[in-house]
């Protein structure tokens, strides 16, 4: 009875313990299907190693290596991107194999000449922190998990006197080509070597060590010289692969710890000692699981199944980047190509600002206190070594893709939240310096005012991207007394008027002071070949978050700008076979799939009609974020589409980046609990909250009225308990005074 009693003490613990967790609602496989292009595979929050299968497949949908519609596996590597629109990446790739050798390169036409093999979704799992999969071709188990620079992997082979792991130093993903790489033994279980190569990242440098669990009874590499299976002996190539191969047990289990380095093989062993000394798999499986469920609890909701899993698989995704870049010591190797010693902050990399500055970064600002440090240091130490501040950041190098300086709305919005763990002076000086440049237009925004379209692609939407960056720049300069460079950016930051035509009633090209280009179709979009950037002229005609009460005047006053906003949702039209692919989850003409759309929904706040925004937040919330692979309506891009629906399930959204307020939507849960800086929590109540209940009707704050339709980051931070009362109809009150409406500047009042 004893016996029994203790063993039913044992389960009732477990069961406790797994509903106090949260990663049992992380479905990684959400947004592996249609154009999510999210990784899969195992990592910890914010970790280099992202340690996952890479199909045989390429192609768009493939960015991050991976597809749910795949059902090839030809390796395990140790580097991703998550929901890009570009691929690259996928270092240090291994695949076990059985048998006769083929080292071939996996991706070949006849895949019995590579080393490519099927599997099953029924036979895969997937968790945070942990990625298993039967190899069907070998019937070999592999299981994968991590720390931040370590993959760790565990193979349970078959009875085989020829087993191996083959360590792939070509393969790539996406645009990413090897151009230089090195393997060699070490000692009888230790290889190390680097990976060198150019793609998105024009000049990316890799290093890594591995640590086998038992003797290699026998090492090779060859430079792979052509597709039909010819090689020749070599260490040092751009098509090195190399195979370790020993004799197995049916059922004997190897390990593999690969540690990858930005700086050298040492630092790459060094790692490995300092995160995982050990061998012991399944408590490195516990660690990365309870490192994403602490930051998970940070936020604890109360809803159904569903949006359990919707929610907190999007706050996962939130997670994945930016990834650290830089030794279990602190040391990393800058985009100047040199390494730098005791920086005194975290090295990040992989910022794809374009998308993050939108709402990814003001959600770290609140969840992620220390890491907004480290990410704005990150920034302006790329800045002292590039000459300015990140535009798509990716592994020390600029991409310089998409358009805008996206890095400044981030600076600044950590400077005016008070955050103190970088150098505000440098920090002004990088957003000054980054918006007096003279490249990709900007030469023509300060002679001219305006980017004329005929000098330079996607013109619209680059001049109000500047637009925006030029508002936070000059909101910086205010605070800090530089009175002169206030007005000077403000004035700049009116430039988005220079790019609507009156007559027209939309934002669009113009190619002199007194002469638009012709022919315009709002409907149409060229994709990297017109005036907009992903997107036609119904789409970025909204893109003035920093200032919407010059927007509503422009568009004709309260009246007409709601009626267009109305209508945008509604109209239908041909954007033209040569639409980018990533203008998804349309509603009309509302382009959820894609950023520059994000904030639109929540316009109608500053009109006095909450309720519309409402309506709209909810059935998106509802209907573009599902529990299945096909859940995100478009790219991930980094976290930008979950941070989206992370804020929005909440409540509220920061629909201007820089300026400390959140509009409030409609909350699409019943309660939460989020912990904030300084051990304080802010309780979240909707009351009366249904499907059909999507309407505000009031909200008090601390049991006191609160009659505003958005909320400062700084009364957020107090904590306490926001309540919301909710209804099946607009409320004709809650949210339509003048007095009640957000405001663009609130932070430097």
């Amino acid at each position: 009875m004893a016996a029994l009693a203790a063993c039913t003490s044992t389960q009732t613990l477990m069961t406790k313990s797994r509903s106090a967790s949260l990663t049992h609602h992380v479905d990684p496989y959400i947004g592996t299907s249609f154009h999510g292009h999210v990784f899969l595979g195992a990592n910890v929050p914010f970790g280099a190693v992202q340690l996952g299968p890479v199909n045989i497949t390429e192609g768009w949908d493939w960015c991050s290596g991976y597809h749910y519609s795949d059902s090839t596996i030809v390796g395990f590597a140790h580097t991703h991107l998550s929901g890009t629109g570009i691929g690259d990446l996928g270092d240090v790739a291994v695949m076990p194999t059985t048998g006769v050798v083929r080292v071939t390169e996996g991706r070949v036409k006849n895949p019995e000449r590579g080393f490519v093999s099927l599997f099953s979704h029924k036979e895969e799992q997937a968790r945070p922190g942990y990625y298993a999969v039967r190899l069907k071709r070998y019937d070999i188990r592999a299981e994968l998990t991590a720390t931040e620079r370590v993959g760790f992997h565990q193979y349970t082979f078959p009875k085989s006197d020829a087993s191996h792991l083959i360590f792939d130093l070509q393969q790539g993903i996406g645009w990413d080509l090897a151009t230089d790489t090195h393997i060699e033994q070490l000692n009888d279980s230790t290889l190390v070597g680097y990976r060198n190569s150019k793609g998105w990242a024009v000049d990316q440098r890799l290093y890594f060590a591995a640590v086998f669990s038992k003797p290699i009874r026998n090492f090779t590499s060859v430079q792979v010289l052509d597709t039909l299976g010819n090689t020749t002996p070599a260490t040092t190539g751009n098509r090195i692969k190399g195979v370790v191969s020993f004799a197995t047990q049916a059922g004997e289990k190897v390990k593999l710890k690969v540690g990858i380095s930005p700086v050298s093989t040492a630092g790459a062993q060094a790692n490995i000692q300092a995160e995982i000394p050990h061998w012991n798999f399944e408590k490195v499986v516990a660690q990365a699981d309870a490192a994403w469920n602490q930051e998970l609890q940070k936020v604890r909701i109360k809803a159904d199944a569903t949006r359990l899993k919707t929610f907190y698989t999007g706050l996962y995704h939130t997670m994945i980047a930016p990834s650290v870049f830089n030794d279990h010591n602190g040391d990393y190797r800058g985009t100047d190509k040199q390494v730098h010693k005791n920086p005194g902050f975290t090295n990040l990399t992989t910022f794809s600002l374009w998308d993050t500055y939108r709402a990814a970064h003001p959600l770290f600002t609140i969840l992620q206190p220390k890491r907004v440090n480290d990410m704005v240091s990150s920034m302006l130490a790329i800045y002292q070594q590039q000459g300015k501040l990140p535009v798509w950041h990716l592994m020390g190098n600029e991409t310089n893709c998409m358009v805008g300086y996206s890095a400044v709305p981030v600076v600044v919005d950590a400077y005016f939240k008070g955050f103190q763990g970088f150098d505000a002076a440098l920090a002004y000086e990088a957003v000054k310096a980054t918006a007096m440049g003279d490249e990709f237009g900007l030469k023509a925004v300060k002679e001219l005012g305006f980017i004329p379209a005929n000098s330079e692609v996607e013109s619209v939407s680059k001049g109000l991207e500047y637009a925006i960056d030029d508002w936070c720049v000059a909101q910086m300069a205010k605070k800090m007394g530089k009175t002169d460079d206030y007005a000077y950016f403000s004035k700049r930051a009116k430039y988005y008027q220079n790019y609507f035509d009156k007559q027209a009633g939309f934002m669009r090209g113009r190619v002199g002071q007194n002469e638009w280009r012709t022919p315009f179709d709002p409907f149409k979009s060229v994709h990297m070949k017109s005036d907009f950037t992903e997107g036609n002229a119904w789409q970025y005609t909204w893109l003035v978050p920093q200032d919407v009460e010059g927007l509503i005047s422009m568009l004709g006053g309260e009246q007409r700008f709601s009626q267009k906003l109305d209508s945008l949702f509604l109209v239908k039209g041909n954007m033209g076979e040569e639409a980018s692919p990533d203008i998804s989850g349309l509603i009309g003409m509302y382009a959820h799939g894609n950023e520059p759309g994000h904030h639109i929904t929540y316009l109608y706040n500053y009109v006095g009609q909450p309720w519309k925004t409402a309506e709209k937040v909810r059935f998106i919330t509802d209907n573009f974020y599902t529990a299945k692979p096909d859940g995100i309506i478009g790219n991930e891009d980094v976290g930008q589409m979950s941070a989206w629906h992370v804020f929005s399930t909440l409540g509220f959204y920061p629909l201007n980046p820089a300026n400390g307020a959140y509009v409030f939507g409609s909350p699409a849960v019943k309660q939460a609990t989020i912990q904030l800086a300084g051990g304080k929590t802010l309780s979240i109540e909707a009351k009366n909250n249904s499907a059909k209940n999507k309407y505000i009707q009031a909200i008090t704050l601390n049991g006191k009225a609160y009659t505003k339709s958005y909320i400062t980051h700084q009364d957020l931070l107090q904590g306490g308990t926001l309540t919301f009362q909710m209804g099946p109809t607009p409320s004709p009150t809650w949210g339509v005074a003048p007095a009640d409406r957000p405001k663009s500047v609130l932070q430097t009042e």
